[in-house]
């Protein structure tokens, strides 16, 4: 049988030094261990004026027996025996000195490990009886002692062996490391072994004749440009560089009429791109999530702007309208970019009797409404009167939950509308309660395992919301990012469905995901390019990209700025960042004539989902999963921003259907929607100023029936 390699160098370094007949490498014990390894018969000796030469010299031992959980035992129990952190990491030297170092050509970027602070680089191949090989190296020498010991575990196994292995199999053999670097070293246990499975199933797939997964479609950065690979990816990437003259129109009718410009992350690739070349030309045009839109249209009106056009859904206006309202800028129009409803299916889910009654069960105890900010201000009113109410957004939902349980006594928290959500808080507060109280004290300094105990069961999630987008990540994309992409950086926001979510947590435990808001995701890729820049070596990130596609623009502006400014210094190495879209191979349809009768649409359980086109020809969404692309956000478009530009001020009453009205509904008990609805906004703005619930909000919970609004 032919030995199957990853590429085609087979390396050396399986093996010890050619003074004895080759043997897989051995790790030598502490003499107090247990019998299970003999001690080495042919070790190279050293001069103590020499220089220590990390070579190990071959070992009669036969460990045929001994398989990889009893390998994985024997080292804990070795570290175990070793008290002190300066005893485990001298211990970890004397692994990386025993082993053989890896053949300057396996030493190469193919070979790399992403996530580790220090290179590191691995090789995995299957021998003529179906074994597994494996070599890693690394130019730190602890780092170097952890792979020292996953190829003590690993190599020469069945593949079903090393695939069975966890990273949290790999929590006993924590060396404890001192200083703030041991949290990132112990990193290396699990990207390495990802590392290795990710090879090993390649291999073995190999093996057996099958095809492997096409590679979604990606952008790859670097500071020379942006290089497209997929039909999907050059759909995204051709208005990264927008025309010069749709600028310049844009540009001049914002200045001469003094109109601000929020949009929300998730816009049409043409929009931003136009929007982001047009903010270095009008300072007042500003991309961001649905919370920040808000607040930035207040700072345009009082630097002077007389209009504020808003890219999103009919919420979004409806906010910016209602905050600039309370912020004393009644005067300042506000308009939409259609004059066709623009819906949002998360927000469409809590306008309904259903949301009401899942929220009557809360009036009849102490509770707190805990709403996301992506609802209707009607929403917000009608749930506010009827259970105290805060919203929140995906970046801080988690500290206000943490903070009304320990603030107010004996609560139960009603959390809507987003069930993946509100799932997946659930399951993370889950695994918050076998975290030591020191752990949860770093998330919350007020809470402890007792106290995480105690409050899941009055933790309560709507089970009936979803956002057609963040439902797109469904069982064949995880597959697909398991298969291929499982040693990348992976972001999701915190509305994807629980097996993304899963995938996404899992790597960030290991730092190499991040599970949290549009922002939080922007943050997570520009930090990890920094970090990348600062240690000055050629590196090559792949992040995978688990929320609206929309988000591209602004992450390429980002990391284009970072490597176009150390690209300044001679001295800096190359750094390439990857943006990968997670597009299922059902998503993309084979020609654009099947659309020509218009948009489509489908049933998924109970969400009618649009069968939208995307950008190029023969592109387009599906109802499998994995484009993520908001049909509503794409109805706010160029040529809809340029047509309420020209019109300003609106004379001729052309743009009344565009125009966001002010609220003159009342609700149930009589009061302004507006004022009643804007009511837990403020109610968030001073938790996230102070990081407590207001004095107000705390005595409607305690006193419902004298609350005020």
């Amino acid at each position: 049988m032919a030995v199957i390699t990853v590429n085609t160098t087979v390396s050396t370094s399986f093996f010890l030094s050619t003074s004895c007949k080759p043997k897989p490498f051995i790790v030598q014990p502490l003499k107090q261990q247990l019998p299970l390894l003999k001690p080495f018969k042919c070790l190279r000796r050293r001069s103590s004026s020499v220089k220590p030469n990390p070579v190990i010299s071959c070992s009669a031992i036969a460990t045929s027996e001994l398989v990889v959980p009893s390998k994985l035992e024997q080292l804990a129990a070795e570290f175990r025996l070793l008290q002190e952190p300066r005893e485990r990491v001298k211990r970890l030297l004397d692994f990386a000195a025993a082993m053989e170092p890896m053949a300057e050509s396996s030493r190469v970027d193919s070979n790399r490990v992403m996530g580790c602070t220090s290179r590191v680089w691995v090789e995995v191949r299957i021998d003529e009886e179906g074994k597994v090989r494996v070599a890693a190296d690394s130019d730190s020498d602890i780092t170097r002692g952890f792979c020292a010991c996953l190829v003590w575990v690993l190599d020469g196994s069945k593949p079903e062996e090393v695939m069975n292995v966890s990273t949290d199999d790999l929590a006993s053999l924590n060396a404890g490391l001192p200083g703030g670097s041991g949290r990132s070293r112990v990193n290396t246990w699990h990207n390495v072994l990802v590392s290795m499975q990710k090879r090993t199933k390649q291999l073995v797939a190999q093996r057996e004749g099958k095809f492997p997964f096409e590679p979604f479609p990606s952008l790859v950065i670097t500071s020379d440009g942006v290089f497209p690979k997929g039909s999907y990816a050059e759909a995204q990437a051709k208005y990264l560089f927008p025309n010069e003259v749709k600028v310049d129109e844009l540009v001049n009718l914002l200045t001469e009429k003094n109109i601000g410009v929020v949009a929300h992350f998730y816009m049409d690739p043409e929009v931003q791109g136009v929007l982001t070349a047009a903010q270095k030309q009008w300072p007042h045009i500003h991309i961001s999530d649905s919370l920040v839109m808000a607040d930035t249209a207040v700072k345009m009106a009082k630097a002077g702007c007389q209009f504020i056009t808003v890219l999103g859904v009919d919420f979004m206006s409806e906010n910016v309208r209602a905050i600039l309202d309370q912020a004393g800028f009644s005067e300042v129009g506000v308009y939409r970019m259609s004059n066709e409803q623009i819906g949002c299916s998360l927000a469409d889910a809590a306008a309904t009797p259903t949301y009401m009654e899942y929220l009557s069960a809360a009036s009849r105890s102490t509770s707190l409404h805990v709403i996301y900010i992506n609802t209707k201000l009607e929403t917000k009113a009608f749930a506010h009167e009827l259970v105290p109410t805060i919203t929140c957004t995906s970046s801080n939902v988690v500290q206000t939950i943490l903070q009304a349980f320990a603030q107010v006594p004996d609560l139960s928290i009603w959390y809507g509308p987003d069930s993946y959500m509100g799932a997946n808080i659930k399951e993370l507060f889950q695994q918050m309660a076998n975290m030591t109280d020191e752990e949860i004290a770093a998330i919350h300094p007020e809470h402890s395992q007792d106290s995480i105990r105690s409050l899941l069961p009055r933790l309560h999630y709507f089970e009936d919301g979803t956002c057609i987008v963040h439902h797109l990540f469904g069982h064949e994309v995880v597959e697909n990012i398991k298969e291929m992409y499982c040693d990348a950086f992976l972001t999701a926001h915190l509305e994807v469905p629980g097996e993304m979510f899963s995938l996404a947590m899992e790597a960030k435990r290991r730092g190499m995901g991040v599970v949290g808001s549009t922002k939080n995701i922007l943050d997570f890729i520009q930090d990890r390019v920094q970090e990348a820049l600062d240690r000055n070596i050629n590196d090559h990130l792949q992040f995978v990209l688990g929320t609206e596609s929309g988000m591209v623009t602004s992450i390429v502006a980002k990391v284009r700025s970072l490597l176009e400014l150390a690209k300044s210094s001679s001295e800096k190495a190359k750094v390439t960042v990857e943006i990968v879209f997670p597009v299922s191979s059902d998503s993309i349809s084979k020609s654009s004539s099947s659309l020509s009768s218009g948009v489509q649409s489908a049933k998924v359980d109970d969400i009618i989902l649009p069968v939208v086109p995307g950008i190029a020809s023969g592109e387009g969404c599906s109802i499998h999963g994995g484009c993520a692309s908001c049909p509503y956000m794409k109805m706010n478009s160029l040529s809809s921003l340029l047509k309420v530009c020209c019109n300003l001020p609106d004379e001729e009453n052309i743009l009344s259907a565009y125009k966001a009205e002010r609220f003159k509904l009342e609700t149930p008990n009589g009061k302004s929607v507006a004022d009643v609805g804007c009511e837990p906004i403020l109610h968030m703005r001073n938790f996230q100023a102070t990081k407590k619930l207001p004095e107000i909000l705390v005595n409607q919970i305690l006193h419902p029936r004298r609350s005020t609004h």
